[in-house]
């Protein structure tokens, strides 16, 4: 007699399918689109602080929506990590791949969110002057009016 999730040979078998992939390709559907690009940049901007968080690089991304409206996410600030992008006469390194993102990718939220009780000196003063950035950010837009949406 064979149970219900056992094959002939004694093995159990799978009760779902996993995970499948999905065809990447553009949603027809208005409504469906935007809702979708604002999951993804949430999904984007968390993995962009991820990364920070782990190893201290400085990210800018800069997103524009189907409805024209711009959303920036940067560490320490955006406007910091472009000034020393356009500053900087060196090679950038672009060999970075999606794998190794998700290899990276670890259970925090926000860098601003991390636990501060282990950090040393150092790293607290960094902590606090990457916060003074990202204040100083959104003041300087909420007073000036731009759409900027910080995530």
């Amino acid at each position: 007699m064979v149970k219900k999730n056992e094959s002939s040979d004694g093995l159990m078998k799978k009760k779902t399918q996993g995970k499948k992939k999905i065809e990447i390709k553009k949603i027809e559907k208005l409504s469906y689109r935007q809702v979708t690009f604002s999951k993804r940049r949430v999904g984007l901007f968390k993995k962009a602080s991820e990364l920070c968080a782990e190893s201290g690089a400085e990210i800018a991304i800069i997103v524009l929506s189907i409805g024209k409206r711009v959303f920036a996410f940067g560490h320490p600030s955006v406007d910091s990590v472009i000034n020393r992008f356009e500053g900087s006469s060196d090679e950038c390194d672009y060999s970075g791949t999606h794998e190794e993102l998700v290899a990276a990718e670890m259970n925090g939220g926000f860098w601003w969110d991390a636990a501060v009780e282990g950090l040393g000196l150092e790293d607290l003063q960094r902590y606090m002057l990457s916060l003074e950035e990202l204040k100083k950010m959104i003041e300087a837009r909420s007073l000036t009016g731009d759409r900027f949406t910080i995530s």
